[in-house]
């Protein structure tokens, strides 16, 4: 008997199954607020040098500006630089005030600003660019938290991953809810860019447990039959996040009451997993049956299933376990040991990339859209509630690989189109932008599903951790390929647009798993290729229809 005919007996889907995704849409609601966050975190209102201020009975500002800074080709004043020696203007009633009679002759020279900058406070009271001055030249800093951040949650992935696996997902999931409070009070109080740089790498580092756990943690508890619609349904609380995110930024205009905010709902999460069960794939492949019995009994007394005390017999769940109990402690080098774990790891690693360096390249791109920034997130937000809906439409019907390789084509379309349009196409260029920023959503929903689903139970979080961590690395360098916009204007789109397309390319290498069962364990996995050299398994991997 395998765990899919346990979970028959009490039931796959029902209150019991429902009850445990609402109990964790919790953290896929904080995982985009803090995500998105530098969009509002990190914002660079507008900025100029700090000036020396204009005499009493000077009446004419814009004169004292053009004195003092240099104008840009498009008739604005220079955001970094100011002259050396102030210009004399004509008709100017103040004089030669304030200037040097060192001004060489010909084109006045500049300087960058040396008494630091004034900023627009009109849309927002503090920032991070503002509490440091990250701006002009130190604009690498203020784009690198967000590499920082991802980082973090990069090596978060591999200790989550495999310390889930080895200890559980609920305990783990504890831990994470724990550290992310307590860093993110931390980081709201820094006093200093590098002390803000270290706890937000450190809050990644937590928050890569919700990225990594929640989606096992459901699936788990869940028949083939409804796998794609738990799936996509919670998803949708990412989407939540993502639009929820506008309006706090809206209300909230200063960054430490910002992070504070999306923050302290972490202690509601910590409370909530009271209710939430460990998954009984997990304990069975630990050998740990009465626990598994317990919270087998309840998901049937939950979900109105006839079985009494003995009804799920222990000898059954002995049975189940024994066979797990042979597994070794999972380890990243078990996904590389047998051929189709090896291609399937290799694989996955390449599409997680793809699918994050897009998605992160666009979303945290706001500008451009002749929209403010509220309204362009609320907007990214909304499209995102579609591409739901088209990934359980796609995955039912046409399947997880032709659905993965055709979101990540999408994007890439939208992507390249874009590049093809002139400047006047503004209108155009922003529905592109919209629509890249919906297939690149509906990707990443269908990452989830496919890859939780192509690992065996055994080493599922280890997997997911492994593609989380190759992901998070495109998600840390999307914001750094901003910066190549100094090379070229076009190129950061044209590097999100080419990972793109090659993710859905390798997508198409990785085998359907729309009507298969979840694998128990590597040989599972290996059977597909192999069905004759395996027969004799005890747990086998049948093939039902969805």
């Amino acid at each position: 008997m395998g765990f899919e005919e346990l979970l028959d007996q009490v039931g796959g889907f029902g209150p019991f199954q429902l009850w445990n995704v609402a109990l964790l849409a919790l953290p896929r609601l904080l995982l985009p607020l803090h995500f998105l966050l530098p969009i509002f975190l990190a914002a660079v209102p507008a900025h100029r040098c700090a000036l020396p201020g204009a005499p009493a009975n000077f009446s004419h500002p814009d004169a004292w500006l053009e004195a003092h800074l240099p104008q840009e080709s498009d008739g604005s004043f220079s955001s970094c630089l100011r002259f050396t020696y102030p210009k004399t203007l004509p008709n100017a009633t103040w004089g030669r005030e304030g200037q040097s009679p060192g001004e060489p002759d010909g084109a006045p020279s500049t300087v960058p600003c040396p008494q630091g900058w004034e900023y627009d406070r009109s849309e927002f009271s503090s920032t991070i660019a503002t509490e440091w001055d990250l701006v002009c030249e130190q604009k690498g800093l203020n784009r690198a938290t967000s590499t920082f951040f991802f980082a973090g949650v990069l090596v978060g992935a591999v200790s989550f991953g495999y310390l889930s696996d080895r200890f559980g997902r609920r305990r783990l999931l504890l831990v994470a809810y724990v550290s992310t409070l307590v860093l993110g009070l931390v980081s709201a109080a820094s006093v200093s860019y590098v002390m803000f740089a270290i706890t937000r790498t450190l809050t990644g580092t937590a928050l890569a447990g919700f990225t990594i756990i929640v989606m096992p943690l459901e699936l788990e508890w869940l028949d083939v039959h409804h796998r794609t619609v738990a799936g996509v349904l919670s998803s949708t609380f990412w989407t939540g996040g993502v639009m929820l995110l506008a309006l706090i930024g809206y209300l909230i205009r200063d960054w430490r009451w910002l992070l504070l905010t999306v923050t302290l709902p972490c202690a509601l999460g910590i409370v909530s997993l009271w209710w939430v069960p460990e998954s009984a794939r997990w304990l069975l492949t630990q050998g740990r049956v009465e626990e598994a019995h317990r919270y087998l009994l309840r998901c049937a007394r939950l979900n109105g299933r006839p079985v009494g005390e003995d009804g799920l017999s222990r000898e059954a769940l002995s049975k189940v376990a024994a066979g797990e109990r042979m597994a070794q402690r999972p380890s990243y080098l078990d996904l590389f040991r047998t051929p189709r774990l090896r291609h399937i790891s290799l694989c996955c690693m390449v599409v997680w990339f793809g699918v994050n360096f897009s998605y992160y390249g666009l979303s945290l791109d706001v500008s451009g859209l002749g929209l403010d920034l509220y309204q362009t997130q609320l907007l990214f937000g909304a499209v995102e509630l579609p591409s739901k809906v088209l990934v359980y439409l796609a995955v039912r019907h046409a399947g997880r690989r032709l659905t993965q390789a055709g979101t990540l084509l999408g994007t890439a379309l939208a992507l390249g189109v874009r590049l093809l349009l002139t400047s006047e196409s503004g209108s155009w260029s922003s529905a592109l932008a919209v629509m890249g920023k919906g297939f690149s959503e509906a990707a990443f929903t269908t990452a989830y599903l496919f890859t939780s689903e192509l690992y065996p139970t055994v080493l599922r979080q280890t997997g997911m951790g492994l593609t989380a961590l190759v992901g998070r690395l495109g998600g840390s360098l999307a914001p750094l390929a901003t910066l190549l916009d100094g090379v070229w204007l076009s190129l950061p789109q044209l590097a999100y647009g080419g990972t793109a397309l090659l993710a859905a390319c390798t997508a198409l290498l990785l085998p359907e798993t729309r009507q298969a069962q979840l694998p128990e364990t590597i040989q599972d996995v290996e059977r597909k290729s192999t069905p004759s050299s395996l027969q004799e398994e005890e747990v086998p991997m049948k093939q039902v229809q969805d």
